[in-house]
């Protein structure tokens, strides 16, 4: 069976830190007469000008601003599957982007952000469909390919699970020469039954890595 449709006609939705400005610290001061020194050592400023702060008096420091929690964006290795990658339908228009790393040895990839595409009603937000502790789980985060082991440029041994009914197919991918495209191809029994769908890579820093969604799970999944 194609996967052609397999992400597209999902409804898509994107779910994807200020500075507090200082006050100058005031440059005019009046600066009383030394204990003991007479008072004509410290002149009176005129009234209509003020006194200048005497050079050897301290500064105020004014505190520094805590910068905001910013990581530095992963460089994931183009010769690889890793990093991000944008589905897009025959008319170009984008469907969904995922984010595939390296786990065990083996490269598995997650629902980073959807797009709504024209005509879609409803926003389809869980998993109603999945098993298991994916059965619930929300759509963004959630990991449709599993267990694709590398050869090189190409992909084989997985599985890529279309959330809108659960049926969970196998699959293989390969990476082009260029490490910019990803072909991605699900079937039933055998290879050459299947379809496959050509994916784009993106920047690594798509996505700010403090905004990148975990891997979601339904209510029932409990951490080993």
């Amino acid at each position: 069976m194609a996967i052609a449709i397999l992400i597209t006609g999902f409804a898509r939705s994107a779910s994807i830190p200020d500075v507090i400005p200082i006050p100058a610290p005031n440059p005019f001061r009046t600066v009383a007469p030394a204990p003991g020194l007479p008072s004509t050592v410290v002149p009176a400023p005129s009234p209509s000008k003020a006194a200048a702060p005497a050079s050897s008096l301290p500064k105020t420091i004014a505190p520094t601003p805590t910068p905001s929690k910013t990581e530095t964006p992963v460089a994931y290795d183009h010769k690889t599957a890793a990093g991000f990658w944008q589905e897009s339908d025959d008319q170009g228009r984008p469907g969904a982007w995922f984010l595939f790393v390296e786990k065990d040895g083996l490269y598995e990839g997650r629902f980073v952000k959807m797009f709504k595409q024209p005509g879609e009603q409803e926003m389809i937000l869980t998993c109603q469909k999945c098993t298991g502790d994916q059965k619930d789980a929300s759509m963004i985060g959630l990991t449709i390919v599993k267990g694709m082991k590398r050869n090189g440029n190409k992909y084989a041994g997985g599985t890529i699970l279309d959330p809108r009914d659960g049926t969970v197919y196998h699959a293989q991918m390969e990476v082009s020469d260029d490490g910019e495209q990803l072909f991605v191809r699900g079937y039933l029994g055998i290879p050459l039954l299947g379809q496959t769908q050509t994916w784009t890579r993106l920047p690594d820093d798509a996505i700010a890595p403090d905004d990148i969604p975990a891997e979601s799970h339904g209510p029932d999944w409990k951490p080993e």
